[in-house]
């Protein structure tokens, strides 16, 4: 495997995480492929395919109180050239608006493909940790 592969697809991952975390579209919609599915907890054990579901939630916008994502343990399998798996750990650390800490934790797999030279996310599935 690459090194440099490696490190792109996991700084591509936690540019997509950022992009979750704040609420920030127009990055979630620049690194996602427009027929993106997903399994995750909000529908319900339901495949979800295309964008529409994941917009209604940055619609509601970001809360803008301190966060912090970390991947724990991330692992990256080249599934050939042009495709990749990255596992891991999701950690986000939070703070309501009194400042009390939170954290909440979801394994996650996302399925990365290079499409014309460039990695696009397609797939991914997060459950509970």
């Amino acid at each position: 495997m690459n090194d440099a592969t490696t490190q792109e697809l996991l700084d591509l991952n936690a540019r997509l995480l950022e992009s979750i975390a704040a609420g920030d579209w127009t990055t979630y919609r620049e690194l996602c492929d427009d027929s993106l599915t997903a399994f995750e907890p909000e529908a319900h054990g339901q495949l979800v395919a295309g964008l529409c579901f994941h917009k209604f939630y940055f619609d509601l916008g970001a809360s803008g109180l301190p966060h912090h994502t970390t991947m724990a343990s991330p692992h990256v399998r080249m599934l050939g050239p042009d495709a990749a798996v990255v596992s891991y750990t999701r950690l986000v650390q939070r703070a309501d608006a009194a400042k009390t800490p939170s954290l909440s934790a979801a394994n996650e797999t996302r399925i990365w493909q290079r499409q014309q030279g460039r990695w696009r996310h397609v797939h991914f599935h997060r459950s509970p940790a």
